[in-house]
Formats: C-alpha cells, sequence, structure tokens
C-alpha cells in the first residue's frame, strides 16, 4: 500500500507542569514515575479549590514525558435529563453537531407548558456564558428539560415517553453543563518533549492520501511512533468534501496540501521540529501561463465545498470563518497534487492533466480521474471553466504557487522539515486568556444552540500550545462521561495557561480526541464505536537510528 512519508521533523515539545506536593517514586521496567498530589498552588483551575488532585508522570524515553491528570471525584449533585429539542433542528451526520436547543423565553415556556400538560416533569433554565477575547457573552438563550434521575437507563426511558409524545429530546448529564462548582471528574493527559534532551521527530501525518480518513492508533503504528494524538478540523460529512480533507490549512513535509480557513490559526512546527509557534495564516494561490495568471481558490478538495468557510469574497453564505459550516462556491479553479487519492473529484466542469514538469498533458472535459505518475491538476467548475480552457494549451506549461502568510503578514516558507496544522479558537496569547471563538468562526449569530453545544458546554478536547522557553505540550482531556467531564473552551484555555503555556489553541476534539502512547490508546474515546478515524495527526517519532 502506498504510505505517505510519516517522519522528517525533529520534535520541540515540552512543557514544565507546575506541580507542587510531595513525589512518591515507583518503579516500572526501567521507567520511574512519579506520583504527586497537587497543592491549591499547582492544581488545575477546575471546581472548587481543595478537591483531590493527582499527577502520575512517566518516561517514555529520554526527554519525553506523560502525565496524567486525574482530578475531583464523582459529583453526587449531578444528575441525568432529558434535554427537549427544536424539531428538525439535528440534520448532521457529523456526531459532534451540537442539537438545536436552546429558545426564547417565550418559546422555552410555550413548549414546557406543552410537556408539562402531557403529564412530564418539565422545567425551564436560563443558560449565560462567560465573556472571552471578542464575544460578550451573557444569555444564549433557554432550555426545557424534563425530569432529574440517578441513571441515564432511567433519563433513556423517559427519553423515549417524549419521543412517543410527539417531542424530541437527547439525554445529558448535568455535569457537562460547565458550571463552576462542579467538583469532576476530571482525567486530562499531557505529553511533553523537552528538546534539550529529546532527539526523536514530531510528524504530522494524513496516512496514504488526503481524502480517507485513518485514526491515530493506526497513523502511529504504521510509523512507529511512540507516542501521538489526533490533530486539525477534517471534512466527515460526504456532502461536505472529501471524508479526511483538513478543514483548513495543512502542510506536511513542507508541502502546502489543503489551504488555509483565512485567518484562522494553525500550530506550525518548524526546522524540523526544533521549534514551533501558533499564528494566524492566510494563503494566496496562483495559476499562471504565457504571461496570464488566474487566482486558485484550493488546494486537494472538491471544488465548489469550502468547510469552516473562510474562502473567497463571493463564497456563500460567507467569506468569514464559520465552524461546522461548508460555504459554496459554483466557480472555482482548484488544484490538486498526488496526495489528493488515486483519483480526483469528478463532476462537471474541466481538469487540466499536467505532468511533472507542469505542462498540460490532456483536458478532461468532464473532471475527475487518476493523475499520471508525478504529475498533477487543476480543476475548473463554472465560469472558471473557459478561463482555464483559454490559459491550458496542450503542451504549454503551468505554473502553481502559492504564497502563506503569517498574522504579522509575513510570508511563511515551509521547509521540507516544516509541518502545519490547523487549529481553532485561539485560546491563550503572551500568557493573557485569549479565547477568540468569534474571530475563528465558533460563534453563528442565528443559532446560539451550535455555541452552546460546542463552545459552553463541556466536551473531549485536544489542545496544543507553547511556552515561554519555545517548549510545546500536547492536551487530552477525556469526556461525554461521567467519569470525565470534559471542558468547556474557556476552561480549555485556564487549564493551557495553568500548565505554563504562553500560547495555545484548540486542535479537533469530541469523539475525535485520542491519546496514543506505546502503541496503546491511553484516554477514552467519546463515540459509541469507539477510537474514531481522522483527517490528520502529531506523531512523536523515535530517534532515527
Amino acid at each position: 500500500m502506498k504510505k505517505r512519508r510519516l517522519g522528517g521533523a525533529a520534535v520541540a515539545l515540552g512543557v514544565v507542569l507546575a506541580v507542587t506536593g510531595h513525589p512518591v517514586q515507583a518503579t516500572a521496567g526501567n521507567r520511574t514515575t512519579d506520583i504527586r498530589i497537587a497543592d491549591a498552588s499547582g492544581a488545575l483551575p477546575l471546581g472548587p479549590a481543595g478537591l483531590a488532585e493527582t499527577r502520575t508522570t512517566r518516561t517514555l524515553q529520554p526527554g519525553l514525558t506523560l502525565t496524567r491528570i486525574v482530578r475531583g471525584t464523582v459529583d453526587p449533585a449531578h444528575r441525568w435529563t432529558v434535554e427537549a429539542t427544536i424539531p428538525g433542528g439535528d440534520t448532521s451526520p457529523d456526531p459532534d453537531a451540537p442539537p438545536t436547543t436552546l429558545k426564547d423565553k417565550a418559546s422555552a415556556d410555550e413548549l414546557a407548558a406543552d410537556l408539562r400538560a402531557e403529564g412530564f416533569d418539565a422545567r425551564v433554565e436560563q443558560v449565560t456564558t462567560p465573556s472571552t477575547a471578542d464575544y460578550s457573552g451573557g444569555t444564549l438563550g433557554w432550555r426545557v428539560r424534563v425530569g432529574d434521575f440517578t441513571s441515564q437507563s432511567a433519563a433513556a426511558t423517559e427519553r423515549i415517553r417524549v419521543i412517543n409524545a410527539g417531542h424530541s429530546g437527547s439525554v445529558t448529564y448535568t455535569g457537562w453543563d460547565g458550571a463552576t462548582s462542579d467538583r469532576g471528574p476530571w482525567r486530562i493527559d499531557v505529553l511533553t518533549i523537552d528538546p534539550r534532551t529529546f532527539r526523536g521527530t514530531l510528524d504530522a501525518a494524513y496516512g496514504p492520501d488526503i481524502e480517507n480518513r485513518e485514526t491515530v492508533s493506526t497513523l502511529a503504528a504504521d510509523a512507529g511512533a511512540v507516542a501521538a494524538v489526533n490533530a486539525g478540523f477534517f471534512v466527515l460529512d460526504p456532502r461536505s468534501g472529501a471524508p479526511g480533507d483538513p478543514a483548513g490549512i495543512g502542510v506536511y513535509d513542507g508541502r502546502l496540501l489543503s489551504e488555509p480557513v483565512s485567518g484562522r490559526p494553525g500550530l506550525v512546527v518548524h526546522d524540523g521540529g526544533r521549534r514551533s509557534q501558533i499564528t494566524r495564516l492566510t494563503w494566496e494561490g496562483r495559476v499562471t501561463a504565457h504571461g496570464t495568471t488566474l487566482p486558485l481558490d484550493g488546494v486537494d478538495r472538491v471544488p465548489g465545498l469550502i468547510r469552516n468557510c473562510g474562502g473567497s469574497e463571493d463564497d456563500s453564505p460567507t467569506s468569514l470563518p464559520l465552524h461546522d459550516v461548508t460555504c459554496t462556491n459554483p466557480d472555482q479553479l482548484v488544484a490538486f497534487t498526488q496526495e489528493y487519492g488515486a483519483n480526483t473529484p469528478q463532476g462537471e466542469g474541466v481538469e487540466a492533466v499536467l505532468d511533472s514538469r507542469g505542462r498540460v498533458l490532456e483536458l478532461r472535459s468532464v473532471r475527475g480521474g487518476p493523475l499520471p505518475s508525478g504529475g498533477s491538476s487543476i480543476q475548473a467548475t463554472g465560469r472558471q471553466v473557459a478561463e482555464l480552457t483559454a490559459l491550458a494549451r496542450p503542451g504549454e506549461r503551468l505554473r502553481v504557487e502559492t504564497t502563506l502568510r503569517d498574522d504579522q503578514g509575513r510570508r511563511v516558507t515551509p521547509s521540507p522539515g516544516t509541518d502545519i496544522v490547523n487549529a481553532g479558537p485561539e485560546l491563550v496569547r503572551d500568557g493573557r486568556l485569549h479565547v477568540t471563538p468569534a474571530t475563528d468562526g465558533m460563534v453563528h449569530p442565528d443559532d446560539p444552540s451550535w455555541y452552546y453545544g460546542w463552545v459552553h458546554k463541556r466536551n473531549p478536547r485536544t489542545l496544543v500550545g507553547t511556552d515561554a522557553a519555545g517548549r510545546t505540550v500536547l492536551v487530552t482531556a477525556d469526556g461525554r462521561s461521567t467519569a470525565s467531564l470534559g471542558l468547556s473552551i474557556t476552561e480549555s484555555a485556564k487549564v493551557a495557561r495553568s500548565l505554563g503555556l504562553r500560547d495555545a489553541a484548540n486542535l479537533d476534539g469530541g469523539g475525535s480526541t485520542t491519546m496514543v502512547a506505546n502503541g496503546q490508546v491511553i484516554n477514552d474515546p467519546s463515540d459509541a464505536a469507539g477510537e474514531r478515524p481522522v483527517g490528520d495527526a502529531l506523531l512523536i517519532l523515535p530517534r532515527r537510528r
């Protein structure tokens, strides 16, 4: 099986965890484990002060450590309940898509009255959310909940009654609401690498091709990785593009294989992993021949479908980032590389097939098909068909150029040791909380339920950041269970800052959140089916001999 090269970038991952208390050492083989009981000054900022918290650290290899933090215990105040939803509001096949649950006060009162008239114990609850760096917060809306149960099964039985009465709803646990008074538990895993002693590599990998998904454990096993976590957001629904395609920037071994969601943050691994940073990225692409230049709309994605938006001005409904939304545009020019897959996307339009030197071999009047060895292609749809047809004369050399820029407008020139994965929202900047859901498209003006489910409520999360010494940390937080509540986005930022990070951002989370160490999935992925196949992953590889 053809497999994309997964090595080639030395890692610079590491953070000094702010843990106080008295360590207890235990030995497993030739590895030493420190078990520390954190006091209030070094504890995670989750729940009230004084909660029990343990940190267990083990060395995976010199310079690479794995720390598990467990804070709090099951809170007896938490209950299971049924949260009523607006009929027809949850239509996305994405298992992480939040259902439509928030209403205005009058509508919530009306629904609750109807439920009570039908014999249900219904109540209305106001939902308020904290402000962030770019969002005022305040009241998101009102939710309607039915019943108060000590077991999930009892709540599930009540949900069936609600559905049979002609309503809709989902079973939820009150510990996932995000109350600051909650007592836990939380389970968080932290991978740290100290570049002063670690000589391995950090690589962003997507597997055999861009257009398909693989599990983190499969990507790690294929590369011989010591440890790994899931990375950026990706297309899941075939109606939104090719499942597995990064929904934002993707640079692998110095090659741009997915364009940015304009202005959103990414993790940039420089110089073979010796240095990394979080920065916001924009891009420009162009196709040039015989003095004529056409603007490029995308790289290695289905033309006309822009997942998470943030593309060109004529995209619908917006050119700004809008998370979990697929913008559309009938008139597009998209470049394809060998890495996309066995065949380029099929459909109406035209495709210029290029050889390894960029010379036009043929024009496919119906786009889609295999590429020649070492070759590439450019697809056009709508009004771009005539433009590309005029430009791509047989034997003509087409030059495809792309330019990346950071948030200071400086050109980013990837080397073969550069990898970039997409992220969002930003969490910490210069050591301060800097949460940016509005800038990064996580505020849906006409759908407060989306913000409620994705940002406000606790979910599994994967985080990345760098500290003042230039080290980086990868964090996973389990969620959607009673054994680990998960984190809201604002809690994620506070956790990142408490771990000493100067800059941090959120990676893909929910059912994608996965951490692998020594060949085993060590966290508890939240999907009922287990580990979710993802678009790409960050792999920590051992030193090459």
